[in-house]
């Protein structure tokens, strides 16, 4: 590995401060680039991340999908924590910090728009990155992907019921074209393209090697470029706000690594080999943002404290992913190997997930 993969954690951190100088000295810029969207979908950050999940898709076989129903251990704890257990910790932990322990630092109503921008990050599994988080501790890719493509299609029916019971608000609308573009540019399309990529290639062999050599630099690129975007678009918020985003950032922290501490553990408990238990605790931790995002917008405003706390979510997500997916690296040797039969790893394996292994 050279010097860039070695010291990944120092160009993560750079990347977060240079977003946020040069949201802060060029906002005209990053206003623009953040114009650039559709639905809540922002277009540069969708191509970034699609750059990250191509070659992981490319490694994705029909066989390797096809199999994820003989190991339902995965999927099974995938769906039980973030559709039983996550949407309903998320409301307990903001009420807990923003009715009680902070009380007395933020006024009744933002509490209230604090705690609703939780909830609806709570009830919002992720889409896109966690194909990211996956690769970066070597996870199963075709298990990953049906695990995601499940969590979607329960998401479309049962986003906006949990949304109406925890918010106690009935005329929730889901922005179903915010949802169906995100699954569409993080799922299916990179899918296609994967899929088409590989057949044209002859499936795994010395070819496919070679055509994905010279992309190996091009995730980690990819993933600095997104973390400079993302805090450049919210430099000015960082900046106006910081004490409450500190304050919401707790619960948020709290949550995360909670859920990843279940997930994980009771995977560790099934013997879920960790090409699938990595990924499943990843899943339920990271958070469809776009979603969340266009939501708290849409029902209660730009500028309303549910909006900020959405936006806090996006910026924890990184560094609190990034740190999860060093632990699970370190303790992959806790976890049993896949079972008898089953297919091979789809993963990259690039230098990304080389520097964060054991």
């Amino acid at each position: 590995m050279g010097i860039f993969e070695r010291g990944l954690s120092i160009w993560v951190a750079l990347a977060i401060i240079a977003g946020v100088a040069l949201g802060s000295f060029t906002p005209q810029s990053f206003a623009w680039l953040s114009g650039l969207e559709y639905a809540k979908v922002n277009f540069p950050v969708a191509i970034l991340i699609w750059v990250m999940i191509y070659p992981m898709m490319v490694r994705v076989s029909p066989s390797s999908i096809s199999h994820a129903r003989r190991r339902p251990k995965g999927l099974a704890i995938t769906l039980i924590v973030n559709w039983l257990i996550k949407p309903f910790t998320m409301a307990a932990l903001a009420w807990l910090f923003f009715r009680i322990i902070f009380a007395d630092l933020v006024s009744e109503t933002a509490a209230s728009e604090y705690i609703a921008g939780m909830i609806l990050l709570g009830i919002a599994p992720c889409t896109a990155m966690v194909f990211v988080w996956s690769k970066l501790t070597r996870g199963d890719a075709g298990y990953t992907l049906v695990q995601v493509s499940i969590n979607d299609l329960i998401m479309i029916v049962a986003f906006a019921p949990l949304a109406a019971l925890l918010l106690g608000v009935s005329d929730v609308l889901v922005p179903v074209n915010t949802l169906l573009l995100s699954v569409g540019l993080y799922v299916v399309l990179p899918l296609a393209a994967g899929l088409l990529t590989r057949r044209l290639l002859g499936g795994e062999g010395e070819r496919m090697e070679r055509f994905l050599k010279p992309l190996k630099p091009v995730g980690a690129v990819g993933l600095l470029l997104t973390i400079v975007l993302l805090f450049g678009f919210q430099a000015e918020t960082i900046l106006d706000h910081p004490f409450v985003m500190a304050l919401i950032a707790v619960p948020l922290l709290l949550q995360s690594y909670g859920i990843f501490a279940l997930a994980y553990a009771w995977a560790w408990k099934w013997r879920v080999p960790h090409e699938v238990a990595a990924p499943a605790a990843m899943i339920g931790t990271s958070n469809f943002f776009e979603l969340a995002v266009a939501v708290a917008i849409g029902v209660y405003g730009v500028s309303s404290g549910a909006a900020l706390a959405t936006v806090v979510g996006v910026l924890v997500e990184v560094p609190v992913m990034l740190s999860l997916v060093w632990f699970a690296n370190r303790t992959r040797s806790a976890f049993p190997a896949l079972e008898a039969g089953a297919p091979p790893v789809e993963c990259v394996g690039d230098a990304l997930a080389e520097r964060l292994a054991p």
